[in-house]
């Protein structure tokens, strides 16, 4: 598994930044700015490295200062709408950009927005399937209809971000409140090791000789050597 190679550390440290996230989210209801501004600079720092022509580790990404502000970029986008409806902290946004900036660093602009996304959706997903079972335990179904309808008027009468963030700020109180860097870690550190994005096919080997005369049916190798 090629995420096991000395050269993945990145991956790793990434993975476990998530794991952290989430187990404190999970106690406090909030990722701190202790943990989430040094991995967003650290994969800054790591990226720039790449541009200058050094590598920590040999072969440890591609990505440069430009795919690593790029993911942070694009991670912060994936997260505002979730953000502005009140569906999670500021804390999951930051560790989203965080993810992003290492892993622009790491696979670069081309692949590291596409990675970021995928790992985005993955998520999503576990975050949509832990709320589904969160309101099938609780058996609220009527409270929660009524809040997004909240939300989906707010989105569409409001007239600015500003307002609708404000009042799903008033709303968050009366919520299920769902750690959401639990979904995210699992969505996240779930795409690398599983979904093995580093992993290519190999190329298919050159044909030997003997193999480029057999693929003409009209000549064996007796008629090659002549005899």
């Amino acid at each position: 598994m090629e995420i096991l190679a000395p050269s993945c550390w990145p991956l790793w440290f990434i993975c476990l930044a998530m794991i952290a996230s989430a187990v404190i989210d999970w106690w406090m209801f909030k990722v701190p700015n202790w943990l989430t501004f040094p991995v967003i600079i650290t994969g800054w720092i790591f990226g720039l490295i790449h541009s200058l022509g050094g590598h920590i580790v040999a072969g440890d990404g591609e990505g440069g200062i430009g795919g690593s502000l790029a993911g942070t970029a694009w991670g912060f986008a994936l997260l505002l709408p979730i953000y502005v409806i009140g569906g999670m902290g500021a804390g999951d946004v930051k560790m989203t950009m965080g993810f992003g900036s290492w892993l622009g660093a790491f696979f670069g602009i081309a692949e590291g927005w596409w990675h970021i996304m995928i790992a985005f959706f993955a998520g999503a997903i576990a975050g949509g399937i832990i709320a589904l079972i969160m309101m099938a335990i609780r058996g609220q179904y009527r409270e929660n209809l009524q809040n997004t309808q909240a939300i989906l008027l707010d989105l569409f009468t409001a007239g600015s971000i500003s307002k609708v963030s404000a009042k799903a700020k008033e709303r968050r109180p009366r919520w299920h409140r769902l750690p959401y860097g639990v979904p995210l870690c699992i969505g996240f550190v779930g795409y690398l090791w599983l979904a093995h994005p580093l992993e290519k096919p190999n190329p298919a080997e050159p044909l030997s000789q003997d193999s480029m005369y057999l693929a003409d049916p009209g000549q064996s190798p007796h008629d090659r050597s002549g005899g």
